[in-house]
């Protein structure tokens, strides 16, 4: 009988999410049918993690990574590793050239840069902001004299002379890696391939062929705003070169278990690509990104346009909307501080999670929630993880809806009389509450604080939210979902019998793609004249040839015949004069192809703005040219099963702190692995999963619908 069962789960599809706190793995067999594992991150050495999580995973279908793994066609792999080592600033020593004058960027940085991340008093008190501390320090920092200007012609020659006593005196500092960023090289990249090939000779001539690689933002990002660009080619050799050990420790993992494909990331715009690829920062925030994506998919696949992703952690609270089945990419994404220029999801995190640490100010005797964080320690309930602040878990705890025997499906023992004593002591005490009234009303008040940055989402784009359906996954999700959604008039709250490796399941759904960006700014008048037209069709032509080139390159070098690669053109577009952008697809040839996208983009701004606010006589600036390319992969399909509507039995009855007003509850615990399609539970009530715990409290309803996602009314 075990042989057939193992028989019958033919693993087609792996993707994993090492996250901050936990490694969820989610495996989908050739049915259709799934298991999601889960572990402990291992941030020093991810493939552990990894290897534990899959084990977990696959225990269900009495199987392991050595007989799985070989069937398996497609596998993706989202991390932390490379976040953490630019948070950390544990990354490779580098040099970096620039333009003559410019030697300081790191320390003046620019304009918002120097805000980012901080709360508003630090903001506003000279006394408590500062500067980041500098990637790159003044004395790596060298300036080139030479000048293309904003036009792409030369108006100052290269000062070579000066560019090999910058390299020379970089590698006499034993730097690892030398970044060049000139000023306006997007437009004409003459300048920085010139410094590269002087940097090669010189390289060569001290037998270094293979070593200290040269980094030129002109290959790597061609963008405008050229701080955005420095500090994306900075971090691709600071944070993501050496990163690429962590990816190829991961996959030597699943090729010893006899995985026959080759592994690929997450990347920012939402496509998963090579862990060999040029560009590989562009995956510096992966695990978040696959959430949204895994949302677009399941929400195209029942029907629903509108939809407000909230993923719960341990560590942040991640929001992100989808409006008519797409979702919005952010060109300039702020990430731990530093402005990039890497196309990525639009995503806004804030730092509470459920490990989020819980603190009374001994000044006014107010609670403070975060943003510092218990992470993959969970909290003071669990002694190993030498935490010595109460995290929102520990609150949770001592109000029983969460068992400590099951943790991690009892992998982890939590001590409730340990973290009692810790909330009474640094948390119920000094507000002069019994443990279980402050507990619940800082758990109120964690809530009350994500319903308000939900709904701050929706509203903040001119939109309802009863027209939007919200989605929660990740591991905390379910257990606050109810909270965060309560007097809010969703359409529907949704949650994935999934959603603890939700993230996960969202990088098996993305497509195998490649996305390139370049700057154009071509303008285009109201009414312009056919032959106009005609000439800013031919110029957006040369650069989308330029990028089709850069995407079959990579898609080459991986082994992909390029015959199964499509490609997309898009623009990102603008009225002259305004400072953002949107993105609109683009098709046709000479002035008809320049009408198009106009056209598209009329259509696109009077949907973001308003009909009203469109401006064709200000004329039009296409600010970008975009290509990207995609092969098809095997993705996850929904699980299916028919519906009979009835009252499951609970496996037990545990006492439960619900509210001052509704105090204690003899509340019934439901196995979420019982549930058929169809059961309804009426609050109080509690599902339990190895993975995570949804909590139903008095006065909501929910219901397991023929694809295993519940609805909470």
């Amino acid at each position: 009988m075990e042989e057939t069962t193992r028989q019958v789960h033919d693993a087609r599809v792996l993707a994993i999410d090492a996250g901050g706190t936990m490694t969820d793995t989610f495996i989908v067999d050739a049915k259709g049918d799934f298991v999601v594992g889960k572990a402990q991150t291992t941030p020093r050495e991810e493939a552990q993690g990894f290897i534990s999580s899959a084990r977990d995973a696959l225990e269900y279908w009495d199987s392991t990574p050595e007989d799985a793994f070989p069937g398996i066609v497609s596998g993706v792999y989202s991390g932390t590793a490379m976040l953490n080592r630019l948070l950390e600033r544990k990354g490779k020593r580098v040099g970096c050239i620039v333009s003559g004058g410019l030697e300081d960027y790191f320390r003046f940085e620019r304009g918002v840069q120097t805000w980012l991340g901080m709360s508003y008093s630090d903001q506003l008190h000279v006394i408590t902001h500062h500067h980041n501390e500098p990637l790159v320090p003044i004395e790596r920092m060298r300036g080139v004299r030479g000048r293309i200007d904003i036009f792409g012609d030369e108006s100052i020659p290269l000062y070579e002379s000066e560019v090999e006593s910058a390299v020379v005196e970089l590698l006499d500092q034993d730097v690892e890696a030398i970044v060049v960023c000139l000023l306006h090289s997007y437009r004409n990249p003459s300048h920085e391939h010139r410094v590269g090939e002087i940097a090669e000779s010189i390289k060569s001539d001290r037998g270094l062929n293979g070593e200290v690689p040269v980094f030129l933002s002109a290959d790597l990002y061609p963008t405008r705003r050229d701080f955005p660009r420095l500090n994306s080619t900075l971090i691709e050799a600071y944070a993501a070169e050496p990163s690429r050990g962590q990816l190829a420790k991961v996959a030597e993992e699943t090729t010893k278990a006899g995985a026959p494909f080759e592994l690929r990331v997450m990347a920012s715009h939402g496509g998963t690509i090579s862990t060999d690829a040029k560009e590989l920062a562009r995956t510096l925030v992966s695990g978040p990104i696959g959430g949204v994506v895994g949302a677009r998919h399941l929400s195209r696949q029942l029907g629903i346009s509108s939809v407000v992703c909230s993923d719960i952690g341990g560590t942040s609270f991640d929001l992100a909307l989808i409006n008519e089945g797409s979702i919005g990419i952010d060109q300039t994404p702020e990430i731990g501080r530093f402005l990039l220029n890497l196309p990525m999801v639009e995503i806004e995190s804030i730092g509470a999670g459920t490990g989020s640490f819980v603190r009374i100010d001994p000044n006014s005797n107010r609670p403070s929630i975060g943003p510092d964080s218990a992470g993959a320690n969970i909290g003071v309930c669990w002694p190993e993880g030498g935490v010595e602040t109460v995290s929102v878990t520990d609150l949770n705890l001592c109000l029983g809806r969460l068992n400590p025997d099951y943790f991690l499906g009892g992998q982890v023992e939590l001590d409730v009389e340990r973290g009692r004593a810790e909330v009474r002591r640094q948390v119920a005490d000094p507000l002069g509450l019994d443990v279980e009234e402050a507990a619940a009303g800082i758990v109120e008040l964690f809530e009350e604080n994500l319903r308000v940055a939900a709904l701050a989402k929706v509203l903040g784009k001119g939109y309802a939210p009863v027209d939007y359906s919200l989605l929660c996954y990740g591991g905390g999700g379910p257990l606050h979902v109810a909270g965060y959604t309560a007097g809010v008039p969703y359409a529907d709250v949704l949650i994935p019998a999934w959603a603890a490796g939700f993230s996960a399941y969202g990088c098996a759904c993305a497509d195998y793609e490649y996305r390139y960006d370049l700057t154009t700014d071509l303008k285009v008048e109201d009414g312009a004249s056919a032959e106009a037209r005609s000439e800013a069709a031919v110029e957006l032509e040369r650069a989308w040839a330029t990028l089709r080139k850069r995407v079959d390159d990579e898609f080459t070098k991986a082994g992909v015949p390029l015959d199964k690669v499509e490609h997309s053109l898009l623009v990102r577009m603008q009225y002259a004069g305004q400072l953002n952008d949107i993105e609109v697809s683009a098709e046709g040839q000479g002035s008809e192809l320049i009408s198009r996208v106009v056209a598209s983009f009329e259509e696109a701004y009077g949907k973001v703005y308003a009909q009203s606010a469109r401006s064709p006589e200000l004329g039009y600036v296409i600010t970008s040219a975009i290509v990207t390319g995609s092969t098809p992969v095997e993705k996850p399909t929904l699980p299916f099963e028919e519906e009979r509507a009835y009252r499951p039995e609970p496996k037990e009855v545990r006492e439960t702190w619900w509210s001052e007003t509704d105090g204690h509850h003899e509340t019934p615990v439901f196995d979420q692995e019982t549930l058929v399609a169809g059961a309804w539970i009426e609050g109080p009530g509690i599902v339990e999963a190895s993975s995570s715990t949804f909590v139903i409290p008095p006065g909501r309803k929910a219901r397991l619908d023929s694809n295993r996602i519940f609805h909470m009314s």
